[in-house]
């Protein structure tokens, strides 16, 4: 198996684009990774794009085609994906796999999306999702975790709320997010109730919005001359749909980080940040768990330490996280890598972390008998 390298990144702002179609959002980042990595669009042998919402709401599919297209890439292999949330994830993970397996020596890959609902359109549920009909959307059960999570390990509103006041205070030194306002602990818990602890302060945005990156392997990295930042570990597994799980704790994102840490060869001990995902703050706590980054019911406690914040011992969502940015929900794992990719090679700006070498990037996406659809992790590293 070839070893993995991010030559390049690119992003769009992410929020509301109302007069920018997919394909134009798409074409910004692509762009911007083609340059950001300085190599020919000739040279690219395959694209992957992450989407999950375009034939639902625009009513438009194979987005990649169209995407790249834009950039002038045509006739190569074109694979679009969709995971849920992990959409772009995944799509990151199958480059990942052409250019380790020796199939391609340099792809690209995109996350694209516009989530934001236009006025006055109907959202289309589907008549058989019954879950949907009952009410178990997804505040209700994160709202049912964060329940849980308080009664087993004492975590309180006031930890939750710190998730949001971190993130937020993060993505006001990120140009690229939706929220640039900062709130307090007793604003998040001021704010309408969604569904009991879950406030609207809680709770991540839609955003319209695209991520790209370019990935090769190591002679074309060489020959590129830029700042190698190598893919450690790629996994992307399912849930284990255990009925009887405890919805305090992640056992399936437990078994996958794991995973991605035995093939990076390093722990959690070696993270200088993380990038996961904080739809709901509760989740933030939780995955800080799962990742190992703190023993199960301390999440909160890494909130009242400092530990997770800028400066702290392992600073998550330093880009502001979906909280901040909004969530393009095919785009953001792509966005994460983005993030993590510049801050590995020390170009984050005003809210880079010194000396980072490691980041590791969360997705999760879907929900089915209480656990996930998707899981993907990926373990970066600058060399």
């Amino acid at each position: 198996m070839r070893t993995v390298y991010v030559a390049g990144v690119g992003s769009t702002t992410f929020g509301r684009h109302p007069d920018r179609s997919l394909r134009h959002l798409g074409w910004e980042a692509c762009r911007d990774a083609i340059a950001d990595a300085g190599i020919a669009p000739s040279a690219l042998a395959a694209g992957y794009c992450g989407n999950a919402l375009a034939p639902a709401i625009q009513g438009e599919t194979s987005v990649g085609q169209n995407v790249f297209w834009e950039v002038g890439l045509a006739g190569l292999p074109v694979i679009n994906v969709e995971n849920a949330c992990a959409s772009g994830s995944t799509a990151l993970h199958q480059g990942w796999m052409a250019v380790a397996g020796g199939f391609h020596d340099a792809v690209i890959v995109v996350g694209v999306e516009k989530a934001v609902m236009p006025k006055g359109m109907p959202l289309n549920v589907g008549a058989g999702e019954m879950e949907t009909q009952l009410g178990d959307i997804f505040p209700g059960f994160f709202a049912m975790m964060a329940q849980r999570h308080a009664l087993s390990f004492g975590t309180t509103r006031e930890q939750m709320a710190k998730v949001a006041v971190k993130n937020r205070a993060n993505g006001m030194l990120n140009p690229l997010v939706q929220f640039k306002k900062t709130v307090t602990v007793e604003e998040v818990l001021a704010s309408p109730m969604i569904a009991d602890p879950i406030t609207l302060n809680s709770c991540c945005a839609n955003a319209d919005g695209a991520a790209a990156a370019i990935l090769c392997d190591e002679a074309t990295a060489r020959r590129l001359g830029r700042a190698k930042v190598r893919i450690a570990a790629s996994v992307l597994r399912s849930g284990d749909y255990d009925s009887e799980r405890d919805l305090a704790i992640w056992d399936s994102e437990a078994k996958a980080a794991r995973l991605a840490y035995a093939l990076a060869g390093l722990g959690p001990e070696d993270l200088d940040l993380v990038e996961l995902h904080d739809a709901f703050s509760i989740c933030e706590i939780v995955h800080c768990e799962g990742l190992g980054l703190c023993k199960p019911g301390e999440g909160g406690r890494l909130l009242d330490e400092g530990a997770t914040a800028l400066g702290g011992r392992i600073p998550v969502n330093p880009s502001g996280g979906l909280l901040a940015k909004g969530h393009p929900i095919g785009a953001s794992g792509v966005g994460q890598i983005a993030e993590i990719a510049w801050q590995l090679r020390g170009r984050a700006g005003p809210r880079q972390i010194a000396g980072a070498r490691v980041g590791l990037a969360q997705m999760m996406g879907g929900a089915k008998e209480r656990d996930a659809r998707a899981i993907a992790l990926h373990i970066l590293v600058a060399d």
